[in-house]
C-alpha cells in the first residue's frame, strides 16, 4: 500500500473511474492519504462522484508518471468512513482543502479502498501486482 501511496503522491493527479447507471465516469483527483493502515481518498458529498460511489462502490484509479513510461491502476471497493478523525487526517494532509472543507461540515467525505488490487506497469518491464 505504501508503494501505491508514494506513486500517487508523486503523480499529484490521478484519475478516478466510477459508474453512473451504465455509463463510465472519469475525473481527475489529487487527494490520497494513509490513515490507520488504510489508503483513503476524499471528495464532497454534494458532488456526483459521491453519489456514484454510494450507488456502486467499485472504482478504479489510474495514474501516470514521467514520460508515460510507468503507470498504475488500482481496482477497489470504496468504503465511506464518516468519522471526524478520518476526515480531519485527510484535511491535515492537504491544508489547501481547508478553505473549502471542514471535517464536521456535513459535506467532507472520505473513502478507504477495500480489497484493492494495484498493478504497476512499465514500458520496460513486466507488470507487478500488490493487494491490500
Amino acid at each position: 500500500m505504501q508503494k501505491v501511496y508514494d506513486f500517487l503522491k508523486k503523480c499529484g493527479t490521478y484519475y478516478l473511474a466510477t459508474v453512473e447507471g451504465n455509463q463510465p465516469r472519469v475525473r481527475p483527483f489529487g487527494t490520497v492519504d494513509i490513515f490507520e493502515g488504510r489508503l483513503y481518498i476524499q471528495t464532497g458529498k454534494v458532488k456526483k462522484v459521491s453519489a456514484q460511489m454510494k450507488a456502486n462502490p467499485k472504482i478504479e484509479l489510474c495514474a501516470v508518471q514521467g514520460e508515460g513510461t510507468e503507470w498504475l491502476r488500482v481496482e477497489a471497493t470504496a468504503v465511506e468512513d464518516d468519522r471526524i478523525e478520518a476526515k480531519q487526517h485527510m484535511l491535515d494532509a492537504y491544508p489547501s482543502l481547508q478553505k473549502m472543507y471542514k471535517a464536521d461540515d456535513g459535506n467532507t467525505q472520505v473513502f478507504w479502498l477495500k480489497n484493492a488490487t494495484a498493478t504497476f506497469y512499465s514500458m520496460t518491464g513486466s507488470p507487478e501486482t500488490e493487494k491490500f
